[in-house]
């Protein structure tokens, strides 16, 4: 079993605040990523899928497929963008944690369209939003 992992990158930018707490609380929470007009990342985003060799191309995933995938539900959406406008950032704070379900959800919802077959299985994604800032999410 292989572990296959592609590497993009996409900025973006973004306000941490939530309505359900004071501007007090706000400001306390989440310091200076509370600034009323935002602040930008280069998000590094990696990819990690997980099957056997197949066969016939030597491979445990089409790369060209994957790209395919991220750059349609990922990268084009939302680089370049103010995640807070996104409409699945609407209902919760646009955090990392947040941004890292929100590409589980959207790669998961079209995972089987792009590969039909038991494999490959989306294994994790990891988010590099800063030198010291990295969040990692398993895929189930």
């Amino acid at each position: 079993m292989f572990r296959v992992t592609r590497r993009y990158e996409f900025p973006a930018s973004h306000r941490l605040h939530s309505p359900k707490l004071s501007e007090n609380e706000n400001q306390r929470i989440y310091g200076k990523c509370n600034n009323p007009y935002g602040h930008g990342h280069n998000y590094v985003v990696e990819i990690s899928v997980r099957g056997p060799i197949d066969e016939a191309t030597g491979r445990a995933v089409d790369p060209a497929a994957l790209d395919g995938l991220v750059e349609r539900e990922i990268l084009k959406p939302l680089g370049h963008s103010d995640l807070n406008r996104d409409a699945a950032f609407q209902q919760v704070v646009p955090t990392t944690e947040n941004l890292a379900v929100e590409i589980r959800r959207r790669l998961a919802v079209n995972w089987s369209k792009i590969f039909p077959g038991a494999w490959p299985k989306l294994e994790k994604i990891r988010i590099v939003e800063t030198p010291r800032n990295i969040f990692e999410i398993e895929a189930t």
